[in-house]
């Protein structure tokens, strides 16, 4: 295994070198992270402004991450054979421009488009700046910048999340994709002046057809799922979309089996660090985006929250993350990282359990206690992990170790947002087919396609019809989104079962002669 290069007058950053490193590429990470998060808090403006639908709303969101996640190993293996900084720089662009772009337009289908574009840069970005990391720290001291590299991608999420609901308190919309480009622009500017460059000393020709398989079988996997409760899950648009995902991820995973120079070596996943480690970051992410994606319409649209006070419920649920992180790997090497992840995963399945026992009429107090047990339990549950996943690779591989890492969290929120988004779908359209029956069909539908869509309905009838029409939405949504908690809570029980059977009880480092640690000693 070869290690990773840098120029020769950086061998040895000075303490406060390695630290602007690290905030700059905390900056990176945070913007595109945020950019996803911030748009969670816009939905229900975006719908009422856009006339959008539940189906197209949940595009708004995953045609970012079907393309972030898609692309995250191409922009991982791109950083290590042309250069970490270059790859950096350039998906900052992108992702600065397409943000900017939506101030144009109003068409929902272009928005979506623009939004796959900005999760193009994002791709590249986000691998890149955890590889960074890992390079310029030495192993004594990767596992705290990693536990702050960890704590930004959750928090900044949450504080995206505070920053979108005060623009939307005087601006529209639009103003937070202006924002994420400006700051884009910044992290642009900042990267260029301080971000090192580094790349693989040896590596082998772009397996461009595993990225086009990854991202056909995800792109079609995610196209089931968000269309299902839409068109029916028997549908045959649905059924194909099914078909042609299971194909293309068993495709990508037999191409990638045999390839020379795979995007992802399958075999990686032998090592019981990485194959835990990832199991556990898409099973919390996959939770964690579903709660986002319905919760914030809940404070919104069920509790009338303004979309700041909406942030400011999640601010303790940031604090958590954050104040949790960077100590978390050290408890893994004090307690055992099967106890620290067991730990954090059971606060989450604890966490989506007081909301879902508290969803109609719970109000503030029971839902800032759940928020606050879903940011500790991520610390613990995913800091670990990550280090896990990036400790297993040489420094040769550290952006395809970082690719792997931000693929399992990027899929998770995609799949979070895809299956509990169509699971609170499904439930919401079967609960308002009697309350819109002797509506007109076009009011119909559109009561039936999203709460936003029901309360203008409402809003447009008389008195009593109009009062009890609200009314069947808002329990709709209530019941649709305890079900889609129940199935979150699943998954991060299943998942947890699975990566604590696989997680090694600590995580080992053993170098070599060259520095090189040997992948097999996180497994023991």
């Amino acid at each position: 295994m070869q290690s990773s290069t840098a120029p020769a007058d950086a061998s040895a950053p000075a303490s406060t070198r390695k630290s602007a490193v690290l905030a700059v590429m905390c900056l990176a990470l945070a913007v595109v992270v945020g950019m996803l998060a911030s748009l969670l808090v816009a939905v229900p403006d975006m719908a009422r402004d856009l006339r959008a639908t539940e189906a197209e709303l949940q595009w708004i969101m995953n045609a970012y991450g079907v393309s972030f996640a898609g692309l995250l190993l191409l922009g991982g293996a791109l950083g290590d054979r042309y250069g970490r900084k270059g790859v950096l720089l350039t998906g900052l662009a992108v992702f600065a421009l397409a943000s900017g772009a939506v101030l144009w337009t109003d068409d929902v289908d272009l928005v979506i488009g623009l939004r796959g574009l900005a999760g193009i840069g994002a791709a590249l970005v986000m691998p890149m700046t955890l590889s960074i990391v890992t390079n310029v720290y030495p192993p004594e001291e990767r596992g705290r910048a990693v536990g702050i590299w960890s704590g930004v991608s959750f928090g900044s999420a949450l504080l995206a999340v505070l920053l979108a609901g005060a623009l939307l308190e005087a601006y529209s919309w639009r103003s937070v994709f202006l924002v994420n480009a400006m700051l884009g622009a910044l992290a642009l500017v900042a990267a260029v002046v301080l971000a090192p460059t580094s790349r693989s000393a040896r590596s082998g020709p772009l397996d461009v057809a595993g990225a086009v398989l990854s991202v056909v079988g995800v792109g079609a996997l995610v196209f089931g799922i968000v269309e299902g409760p839409e068109l029916g899950w028997s549908d045959g648009v649905v059924l194909t979309a099914f078909s042609v995902g299971a194909a293309g991820l068993s495709a990508f995973v037999l191409w990638e089996a045999r390839s020379a120079h795979p995007l992802l070596d399958v075999k990686i996943f032998r090592l019981r660090g990485v194959a835990a480690g990832s199991l556990v970051i898409t099973a919390e992410s996959l939770a964690m985006f579903g709660f986002f994606f319905l919760g914030l319409q809940y404070l919104q649209q069920i509790l009338g929250y303004s979309p700041l006070q909406s942030g400011l419920a999640l601010v303790t649920m940031a604090v958590g993350a954050m104040v949790f992180s960077p100590v978390a790997p050290g408890f893994a090497r004090r307690y055992g990282m099967r106890a620290v992840v067991g730990l954090g995963m059971a606060l989450i399945a604890a966490g989506l359990g007081l909301l879902a026992a508290t969803t109609d009429g719970g109000g503030l107090g029971p839902f800032l206690t759940a928020t606050s047990l879903l940011g500790a339990g991520i610390a613990f549950a995913a800091t670990p992990a990550t280090e896990a996943i990036v400790a297993a690779l040489p420094p040769a591989k550290q952006g395809v170790a970082s690719a792997l890492n931000d693929l399992t969290r990027e899929l998770g929120g995609v799949l979070g947002i895809a299956v509990l988004g169509s699971v609170f779908n499904t439930t919401y359209r079967s609960e308002t087919g009697e309350a819109v029956g002797g509506l007109p069909d076009e009011a119909a539908d559109a009561a039936r396609d999203s709460l936003a869509g029901a309360l203008r309905v409402a809003s447009e009838l008389d008195g009593r019809p109009g009062a009890q029409l609200a009314d069947a939405a808002r329990e709709a949504f209530n019941s649709g989104m305890t079900n889609a908690l129940l199935g979150g809570i699943a998954v991060v029980l299943l998942g947890a079962a699975a990566a604590v059977a696989l997680m090694p009880r600590r995580a080992r480092r053993r170098s070599d002669a060259s520095g090189v640690k040997d992948p097999r000693a996180t497994s023991r």
